[in-house]
């Protein structure tokens, strides 16, 4: 065996843990510099501002709903669930900043693995947030409820199994779904990833993201429906159709967004796991990760920023500082504002526009 190496049955369960990063790099085809190229500094330089982003407006949304106690309710649970998944991805992301380029081939393969793995966690967490979210707007809406009659004990149970879902996706390459031991399935985008893990995970986010879309245009059908229905009536409350225009606005704004930042990137890695030669993935893969991370910033604006109260808090977290007597100014008109927008049933519908 020494001197005419490995026979053929052998060579399909040789494993290279010990190799470079640069040989599975080389085996893959994908380029590994030594040195820092303009493509490089921008990607880098992109990236970390969008991680300062991500880290800034998913700690402010995260300390609102810690502080504020109208925020104690299911839907803003899962909202900080969100928030601190996204705050998650933006570590993951700062630390594949200071991992990539040049500073890739000083990996290891267990190095090399837990980037990946913190990313794909952190992203899988956040898609899954997102679904979550979906589902129970739905609930709330088709029961004209503001908020969801879900218990705290069922809410903690459903982030428990977001996050559970997210590690077992996250950690599976690691834990034998590689190419280590058979570096002929290996990817390009990712060399130490096999080709089916990658068409497993990207079908497994298109799933979710055609759930969610199913999902939010029953939400918009509906809406637009018993906007058409209720405007019929003399007795409809004009306040109650700015609720529904604003709602469909936001559904709107929640598909686009999604649309636009996730499925380029899941599609070049189904390409990619489906081994398509003439596909140039290693030209937009950077690019589309960063769109992806993008969407990461754009959750608090959609879903928080547009809840009045949320936007109230924010202000008051800003200006604590520098003006104490406007947060308690901006509490008490909030609180007078909430006795006046009550509906015939006593329930806010302010913040129904989530």
């Amino acid at each position: 065996m020494g001197g005419q190496g490995f026979t053929d049955p052998l060579k399909m369960t040789h494993c290279y843990f010990n190799e470079s990063i640069g040989f599975f790099y080389n085996n893959s085809g994908k380029e590994l510099t030594t040195v820092w190229r303009p493509k490089d500094s921008l990607v880098v330089g992109l990236g970390l501002t969008v991680c300062v982003f991500v880290l800034l407006t998913n700690i402010l949304v995260i300390t609102a709903i810690i502080i504020n106690r109208r925020f104690h309710y299911p839907i803003y649970y899962l909202l900080g669930n969100l928030a601190a998944a996204d705050l998650f991805a933006g570590v993951a992301y700062t630390y594949l900043m200071f991992h990539t380029g040049p500073q890739t081939v000083k990996l290891t393969v267990k190095t090399w693995l837990l980037r990946q793995s913190l990313l794909d966690t952190s992203l899988t967490a956040s898609v899954a947030n997102l679904l979550a979210i979906a589902v129970e707007r739905h609930q709330t809406v088709f029961t004209m409820q503001l908020h969801s009659k879900m218990s705290n004990q069922r809410v903690c149970i459903l982030i428990a199994c977001i996050w559970l879902t997210a590690l077992l996706l996250g950690l599976i390459p690691s834990f034998g779904w590689h190419c280590i031991c058979n570096i002929k399935s290996c990817s390009r985008m990712a060399p130490l990833y096999s080709r089916s893990y990658l068409i497993f995970w990207a079908v497994s986010n298109l799933v979710a993201f055609l759930i969610m879309m199913v999902v939010y245009m029953h939400i918009f059908v509906y809406v637009k429906r018993k906007m058409s229905r209720m405007s019929r009536h003399t007795s409809f409350n004009p306040r109650y159709r700015e609720t529904m225009i604003n709602l469909m606005k936001t559904v709107f704004i929640i598909l686009s967004v999604f649309v636009i930042c996730w499925t380029p990137g899941q599609i070049v890695l189904l390409l990619d796991g489906l081994g398509c030669e003439k596909c140039n993935v290693l030209a937009v893969e950077k690019y589309f990760l960063l769109l992806a991370e993008f969407n990461s910033v754009i959750n608090p604006i959609v879903y928080s920023y547009r809840d009045n109260e949320m936007r109230a808090t924010f202000k008051q977290i800003l200006c604590f500082c520098c003006n104490r007597k406007s947060k308690y100014s901006n509490s008490v008109k909030s609180t007078n504002t909430e006795r006046r927008i009550l509906s015939d049933n006593g329930h806010m519908i302010r913040d129904s526009t989530l």
